[in-house]
């Protein structure tokens, strides 16, 4: 078979679109004609070597300024932090294919099972899978998730709690829940016991020791967080109990998809805004406001991503934590949206009309 065959001129072609249009205007026919002419006789594809050559001097090319040392760096932390929030975004999209919370008659037979002999009174259900303050993110609250309790912003659970003095020792209660709990084939994990004290009267002149054991378990999509205390008192909580939903199996999917599809999109963006921009009066006013984004939008995140990483650590966690709050979201709502204000402003700036065109360098 001949090197111009038609197939691998083809497959050429397709590679040669990782470069921008000006340059594929310019140089593709050049380009091909040479790979093709020292293609040995009979290939039909191009090589792994030429494959990831072509593929990265043309993402390389993507971003201009070929004598910049630093635009790849910036190119790689915008396509990583759009990569990460666009995989947030969609993973919370997949978090609408979950079952809806636990209601009264599932949660009820949940605790009569597990916690018996224990009057756990009225079970609250939540009113949306996600709340702020107990109530469906609306305009009415976003003022409130915006300007620094961001936190708020959790999944929902359905749960009771029981007051006063506990019936039997809080060990019991742990032990005997635990064992209903693997009867019932549920995992139970190691719970947590952490010490505090408690007053015996208003002057609190006789310090209580008590102890606070968290218990966790999960069976299928539903998970059920108890908190046993040991303390006497009428007017507090000795038994809290949870029950809620686990991510839907759809959650990592679509996280993993929306971070492909986002890193590259921010690759393109950004490559398109480096070339358009360069050589021009505005390349230092749309460097200043990127930036700016990327401080924004990335000190949130190594904030957040390494706190959470040790309380995943720490504690046992039938589900991690969803992507957003690692990336500080929504706590730092407000950094993220002043940080895309600039990052539209550098691109309005870029997609201003210019009256230079320069011709387009081929990156090797």
């Amino acid at each position: 078979m001949p090197p111009t065959d038609p197939s691998l001129a083809r497959r050429y072609r397709r590679l040669l679109r990782c470069y921008p249009r000006e340059w594929r205007q310019a140089r593709a026919t050049e380009v091909i004609s040479l790979l093709l002419d020292t293609a040995p006789t009979g290939r039909t594809r191009p090589t792994v070597r030429e494959t990831a050559d072509l593929v990265r001097a043309g993402l390389r090319c993507r971003l201009g300024r070929p004598a910049s040392r630093t635009v790849v760096a910036w190119a790689a932390l915008a396509s990583v932090i759009c990569g990460l929030f666009a995989g947030a975004l969609a993973s919370r999209a997949a978090w609408e294919t979950s079952r809806p919370q636990p209601d009264r008659a599932e949660a009820g037979a949940i605790l009569t099972e597990v916690f018996p002999g224990h009057d756990l009174g009225d079970i609250d259900t939540p009113p949306a899978l996600f709340v702020v303050y107990g109530q469906p993110l609306s305009l009415r609250n976003v003022k409130t998730v915006l300007l620094g309790d961001g936190g708020e912003y959790q999944e929902s659970a359905t749960g009771a709690a029981a007051f006063g003095a506990p019936p039997v020792p809080a060990e019991q209660i742990v032990t005997v829940a635990r064992q209903r709990l693997t009867d019932a084939g549920w995992r139970v994990y190691d719970p947590e016991v952490t010490g505090g004290t408690s007053c015996a009267d208003k002057l609190c002149a006789t310090p209580l020791a008590i102890t606070e054991t968290s218990l966790v378990a999960r069976h299928g999509d539903t998970i059920l967080n108890a908190s046993v205390s040991s303390q006497t008192a009428l007017d507090a909580t000795y038994l809290a109990v949870e029950v809620h939903r686990a991510p839907p199996p759809a959650v990592a999917p679509a996280g993993v998809l929306g971070a492909l599809l986002g890193a590259v999109a921010g690759w393109l963006v950004f490559g398109w805004a480096s070339r358009r921009t360069e050589g021009r009066r505005v390349s230092g006013a749309a460097s200043v406001l990127f930036g700016t984004t990327m401080v924004l939008w990335w000190l949130p995140v190594l904030l957040a991503a390494p706190q959470l990483l040790e309380h995943h650590l720490r504690e046992s966690h039938p589900a991690w934590h969803p992507l957003w709050e690692w990336l500080g979201q929504p706590v730092a709502s407000l950094l993220f949206l002043v940080g895309a204000v600039c990052a539209l402003l550098a691109l309005g700036l870029a997609a201003a009309p210019r009256r230079d065109r320069s011709p387009v360098a081929l990156v090797d």
